[in-house]
Order: structure tokens, then sequence, then C-alpha cells
């Protein structure tokens, strides 16, 4: 299966009942590559392995097909803070 942008975004929001999420599709050929801003308090108090390793739950089955993600993950008060 091919994911699109907008089909990760709904997932992450979904599952991490994020404020705020950004799914850039920048894939060059070679398979699915995505770069991700995902903001919810469910990072709140977890180091940044922590949240990635969340993000990288709720994409499990996703992640054995794409490529490369890399995620940007920001509690509410962070992202609040850089805007």
């Amino acid at each position: 299966m091919v994911y699109t942008e907008e089909y990760l975004k709904e997932k992450l929001t979904k599952e991490l009942e994020a404020v705020h999420v950004e799914v850039v599709d920048e894939s060059d050929g070679c398979g699915g590559k995505f770069v991700a801003l995902i903001v919810s308090d469910k990072f709140q108090g977890k180091p940044l392995l922590a949240r990635h390793r969340l993000v990288n739950s709720v994409l499990q089955e996703e992640l054995k097909t794409i490529h490369a993600f890399t995620q940007k993950t920001l509690t509410v008060d962070q992202w609040k803070a850089q805007n």
C-alpha cells in the first residue's frame, strides 16, 4: 500500500490526540519518504526518544513500507512558544 500525507495525518491526529499535525511527502522515486510535525500533550513529560517511540508505535505497520520518516514532536506549550 502507498501511504498518503492525508492518511498519515489523520492516523497521527486520531491516535495521539494531536492538536496539530503536518505531514509532507518528500518522496523522490525511492519509495515513501515523509517529514512530520506532531503537536500533542501526550508528549508531556516524555524525553525525545520516548516521543519518537510513541509515534513509531502508532505507525508500526506503515513504517514497514515507508522508506524514510522524519518526525518533530512537540507538546502544545512548546508549539505555542515557537509560534
